[in-house]
């Protein structure tokens, strides 16, 4: 059964003002009433409804008409994966995020759910009765549907401007200051303009290692982006944290093996750092390198969290400066919140160069908002010019 509509559910492309409407689709009754309450406590998003089944979302979407659905993975009548394209081709721009229990089964449906088009996943707890894992549910599920929602409306505004007047207007209409309501405007730095974040100069020192990290939208650019660092990985070690659950980071490995054609895996705490592989850390656990005699080894950290996540990047960007010093170049790719720039400004300092990925390619533009914003980037790249970029810089170039 589903709450009461908030507000009208007309068809079309999302609302550019007001609260980001959210269907709620999960068979537990539990599950349901509390992301219901979370959604209502906050002064932005509202539930547009709460339904059972896969199917229920599909034969009500017109008259939902919701900006963000969060969607269950197991259901009865039509399971999430399943529903997931039938919703995506009755509302083409609805932000879908699919909700799963940690099981490699579901990490593995949620990964085949981004390559049909949800915009992210996000793993409910065993139980609900786990403050700790109740408490981090909530501030992850409210942060993805605030942001993904905010870039679908950001989108909407680009690609739906104000229609100008077919002739010229014989005197000012009263309406005409709704026409140009301050809804939404396009970021300025999807296009080139005075007002984008200034870059600094490459590191003169050639990079030793290359580290990247992602959050929101990462697995996506990571799988597109090692397709391209062949020449790079087998040459220098390449370390990526991504944020992400235990379980998730097991099957992110082994897509990242497949996708670039070399070793991929989660890292091992005290095993060596050499070229030839990618060591990606682990759900639920900091990724650290330190000096284990004359080699480098990893260093796994069960420690709290950092920007409230774990594992997080800044971690791994400052544990390197010890062992490269400037011979560092980090990427920081698509994801929410800030993690990466207090690190990425150490290895500034240390010599080192940070690149971002661009607004405009970026599922979220946090994490490579922050760096840009900051001042700490050599270049702000769209995802397809990275792996070039960075192919060019470990080969020689300094530009």
């Amino acid at each position: 059964m589903s709450v009461a509509f908030a507000g009208n559910s007309t068809t079309g492309t999302s609302r550019e003002a007001g609260p980001l409407r959210v269907m709620i689709v999960d068979d537990s009754v539990v599950i349901r009433g509390l992301i219901s309450r979370w959604i209502g406590a906050e002064h932005d998003m509202e539930v547009a409804a709460s339904l059972r089944t896969g199917l229920e979302a599909v034969n009500q979407l017109e008259r939902i008409n919701p900006d963000v659905a969060v969607l269950d993975i197991e259901m009865p009548e039509l399971d999430g994966l399943s529903a997931l394209p039938k919703l995506l081709a009755k509302k083409r721009d609805l932000v879908i995020i699919m909700a799963s229990t940690l099981t490699r089964r579901n990490a593995e449906i949620s990964f085949k759910a981004l390559s049909l088009g949800a915009a992210d996943y996000i793993p409910k707890p065993e139980s609900t009765r786990e403050a700790s894992a109740a408490d981090t549910f909530h501030h992850d599920l409210i942060q993805k549907i605030r942001h993904l929602g905010a870039r679908l409306r950001r989108k909407s505004a680009v690609a739906s401007p104000p229609l100008a007047p077919a002739s010229p207007a014989p005197a000012p209409a009263a309406r005409a200051p709704a026409v140009a309501r301050p809804a939404a405007p396009a970021p300025a730095v999807h296009a080139p303009s005075s007002g984008a974040p200034s870059t600094r100069p490459f590191s003169t020192q050639a990079p030793k290692v290359l580290l990247i990290g992602s959050s929101t939208g990462g697995p996506q650019a990571l799988m597109s982006l090692v397709t391209e660092l062949g020449p790079v990985i087998d040459r220098f070690p390449v370390l990526i944290t991504q944020h992400m659950p235990p379980t998730f980071t097991t099957i992110l490995a082994e897509h990242l093996a497949r996708s670039s054609r070399r070793p991929a895996a989660e890292a091992v705490d005290g095993e060596p750092v050499k070229p030839g592989r990618i060591y990606l850390a682990p759900g639920g656990k900091h990724m650290r390198v330190a000096r284990s005699g004359a080699d480098v080894a990893i260093a796994l950290d069960d420690g709290p969290a950092v920007n409230f996540c774990k594992p997080a990047v800044d971690p791994l960007f400052t544990s390197a400066i010890d062992i490269w010093h400037g011979a560092i170049l980090s990427v920081i790719l698509t994801g929410m919140g800030s993690d990466g720039m207090r690190g990425g400004k150490d290895i500034v300092a240390a010599g080192g160069s940070v690149i971002a990925q661009d607004e405009a390619s970026s599922v979220v533009w946090g994490m490579p908002g922050a760096a840009a914003n900051a001042g700490i980037c050599a270049a702000i790249l769209p995802l397809n010019q990275i792996g070039a970029k960075v192919n060019r810089l470990f080969a020689g170039d300094r530009s």
